[in-house]
């Protein structure tokens, strides 16, 4: 029987994907599939840790690996990741930023957080706790629900580690009838998969190396760093129409020259490019002004396009405070929507339900507005994908929701923009972080 079901990582963008800067990923999935024990071998086996720090996570005369990641004394103590633990390291191709994710199902929206700012994903499926003789098995709840998430959050690149084959009797059998219960669920979700790789973060199988063990899973493909050393990061949003989120008002000169205004009002390029001389208006007042000068981040003039930080002199004082949003106005390009009725789709984070005429604040950018929750529109049943109709959304559930908003938000949809079509809802009272919004 061939087995073999390796995939190379194709890049997600055909022009130039930018394949050398450092990758930002995160690994997620159900609890206890190995995700902490695998970021330690990937630390491990490209010589990231030093040997002091090795002999600190010694257990029994053995190195726990996951302890190289899960710093706080609750995880140690009770042998779980409950935040989000970031390392470093690097190898002679590129330099990575990689996040362990909690599995467990209360922390989901700590995962959440690590997700949107991803430029890839490595989901860790644990063989031993799937009916893996079963050609027809299904996947645990908890790696479905990350991985939808990984597709609302528009993480571009999605690498399957089926984990722990070590520990099967059949290792071919486990991969081929595992791979294709993934396939069959990305398929049904809509999602691109990067790559579905076989490996034992334990033992260091086809982590770094490929030893000769991998030989009888049928894996004839990459190591898990061969294809993370080949995924491009996020491309920026350039070709979008100019778009910029006020972070900071400073005063730039107190002279009476009134050539320009004197406020330099510095933030982060969303979408498009600025350049001196381009026509914005201002949300939400409408006014409009000309660039006059643009400052890069070492205030340097400059244009500066999406992803980097910018400093934005106007041709004229106008009212602009932080929150506000500089927009490119009407050339041609599709306008960026101002509306206070939002179709989205929101992953409820809160362990309070999000019902339908409760208000939250809503922060888009560095702009708070409140929010109020129209109707539900749906549930998404992540065993089935399929559309419920639902009152309320409980902790950790995915569903669509109309809200209706005290001022009007720049936005567009998630699909198109990430830093245009996000939001976080919070509670008003508490002001905990509620849930993960999208606009659609």
């Amino acid at each position: 029987m061939n087995t073999t079901t390796s995939v190379r990582a194709e890049p997600v963008d055909a022009l130039q994907p930018d394949t050398n800067s450092a990758l930002r990923l995160i690994t997620c999935g159900s609890v206890d599939d190995g995700k902490s024990t695998l970021i330690g071998r990937l630390l491990v086996d490209s010589k990231a840790v030093l040997q002091d720090h090795l002999a600190g996570v010694q257990r029994k005369g053995e190195t726990d690996l996951a302890l190289l990641t899960d710093g706080l004394s609750a995880e140690r103590e009770q042998g779980i990741t409950i935040d989000v633990a970031y390392r470093y390291f690097s190898t002679e191709t590129r330099k990575f930023i990689i996040g362990d994710a909690p599995g467990h199902e209360q922390y989901t929206r700590n995962m959440v957080t690590a997700a949107s700012s991803a430029d890839a994903a490595v989901v860790l499926v644990d063989a031993t706790k799937l009916d893996w003789q079963d050609a027809t098995l299904k996947l645990l709840p908890q790696t479905r629900r990350h991985s939808l998430l990984l597709k609302l959050l528009r993480v571009p690149s999605v690498v399957f580690a089926i984990n722990k084959l070590d520990a099967v009797d059949d290792g071919a059998l486990a991969f081929a009838h595992v791979s294709v219960a993934l396939r069959n669920f990305a398929a049904e979700a809509g999602m691109p998969v990067t790559a579905i790789v076989p490996i034992s973060a334990l033992k260091g199988w086809n982590v770094v190396d490929a030893p000769a063990e991998m030989a009888w899973c049928g894996y004839q493909g990459p190591t898990l760093l061969d294809i993370l050393e080949h995924l491009p990061v996020t491309a920026a949003d350039t070709a979008l129409p100019f778009a910029f989120a006020v972070q900071w008002v400073e005063k730039f000169s107190s002279s009476s020259d009134t050539s320009q205004g004197r406020r330099v009002f510095w933030g982060r390029v969303a979408t498009g490019a600025v350049t001196p001389g381009q026509r914005v208006r201002v949300m939400p007042n409408g006014q409009s002004a000309i660039v006059s000068q643009v400052l890069d981040h070492v205030r340097q003039h400059h244009s500066v396009t999406a992803g980097h930080s910018a400093g934005v002199v106007l041709d004229r004082e106008v009212d602009v405070s932080r929150g506000d949003w500089l927009l490119a106005t009407d050339d041609g390009t599709p306008e960026i929507s101002s509306s206070r009725d939002l179709q989205v789709t929101v992953a409820w984070l809160d362990d309070e339900p999000l019902l339908p005429g409760r208000v939250y604040w809503a922060l888009h950018g560095h702009r708070w507005v409140k929010a109020k929750v129209k109707r539900i529109v749906h549930r998404l049943d992540i065993h089935t994908l399929a559309e419920e109709d639902a009152s309320s959304l409980e902790p950790n559930d995915i569903g669509h929701v109309e809200l209706a908003l005290q001022e009007p938000l720049a936005t567009m949809p998630f699909e198109r923009s990430r830093a245009l079509g996000s939001l976080v809802l919070v509670d008003t009272a508490s002001h905990k972080t509620s849930g993960a919004v999208l606009v659609n």
